[in-house]
């Protein structure tokens, strides 16, 4: 018999490439540069996808775990969210429950959005020195995001299993986020280059495959007699992937710092990847406006180790997933509004 956590989560995979290869074929079927309105357009499609699931959870969370019994709910309750008090009665257990699985699944899937900012501008400084064509970005893009999704499901089902079983990871993770918030907070201002002939994975693939001289359109093959080339362009894809996934050991634990139930983050987790094509299309015509944008994702980071570091006493003195949904948005808010009020050209003058 299929179990309601595997059942939810075919329906979600068998959704999201749907979505996927309705783009590919026929949405991005050709290559283009997307514009700021497309790219405005699409952002808002896949953050509207994103909130009706969070009122699919407000309102039937209970189903992915197949809760329909006391017994069940605070089997889920004991393992997932132990810090929920009940009170005898089933239909109100079950709204508490639902009530906090959508608050945490939105404060997850905002987290992972916000942290992708520091992604893009990694992203975009590598297709930029590798001088790729902008009308292939899409294409790039793509099987990037798609490779994410594979990567992710496998880190959070894994991670998950290791925070069941040896619950200190916590503490590590928490420490590493914490380390990472500094490191992005004191580098901020640093103009990191990629000399691509120097760059190490693209000495390594150059060893073991026969790299083709130039770009070939949107290709990332060039078949010859006899011989398989691959191209500049799909280096450039590896070279992206390897980057999601060191990005990966940041968004991933943050994301464990607001729920431990592995299918809440891996929802909020991929509903934010799926949008990051367009949210990198969108920031890369606006990114110039947001001067503080990174020094708040720096501030988020320290927040959310700090929070896994302290998290027995924080749940002690009762704090709450809402308040971390809170402070992301504040701190979001600030970062934003002191973009505006003071932007680049007037700081780099005074």
């Amino acid at each position: 018999m299929i179990s309601s956590e595997f059942f939810y989560f075919l329906i979600f995979c068998l959704f999201i490439t749907g979505i996927l290869f309705v783009d590919l074929k026929l949405i991005g079927k050709s290559s283009h540069t997307m514009t700021f309105r497309e790219a405005l357009t699409w952002t808002t499609v896949w953050v509207t996808f994103a909130l009706l699931f969070y009122l699919f959870l407000l309102f039937h969370g209970e189903k992915i775990h197949g809760i329909t019994t006391m017994e069940k709910l605070v089997e889920i309750r004991d393992k997932f969210a132990p810090n929920l008090v009940f009170t005898g009665n089933l239909q109100e257990s079950i709204k508490l429950y639902c009530n906090n699985i959508s608050t945490e699944y939105l404060t997850g899937y905002l987290i992972e959005y916000t942290l992708s900012v520091d992604n893009i501008f990694v992203i975009m400084m590598i297709l930029s020195a590798f001088s790729v064509n902008e009308k292939y970005y899409k294409r790039v893009l793509f099987w990037g995001i798609l490779g994410a999704i594979v990567l992710r499901c496998i880190f959070i089902f894994a991670g998950a299993a290791l925070i069941q079983e040896f619950a200190w990871i916590l503490f590590v993770f928490g420490g590493f986020l914490v380390i990472s918030g500094f490191k992005m907070f004191f580098d901020r201002n640093k103009d990191n280059k990629i000399e691509p002939q120097k760059y190490w994975l693209v000495k390594l693939l150059s060893k073991y495959f026969s790299v083709f001289p130039r770009y070939v359109k949107d290709h990332f093959f060039v078949f010859r007699p006899r011989k398989v080339y691959i191209t500049p362009l799909f280096i450039v894809l590896i070279i992206i992937e390897f980057t999601d996934l060191i990005f990966a050991f940041d968004s991933i634990p943050a994301i464990f710092a607001v729920t431990i139930d592995p299918y809440v983050v891996f929802f909020s987790n991929i509903f934010a990847i799926i949008g990051l094509r367009s949210l990198f299309f969108l920031l890369m015509k606006i990114i110039h406006l947001f001067r503080f944008l990174k020094t708040g994702v720096s501030v988020l980071l320290v927040f959310i180790g700090l929070k896994l570091l302290f998290h027995h006493w924080l749940d002690e003195f009762g704090f709450k997933t809402i308040y971390s949904l809170y402070f992301i948005i504040f701190v979001l808010a600030v970062s934003i509004l002191a973009s505006l009020i003071k932007p680049k050209n007037e700081v780099d003058t005074n």
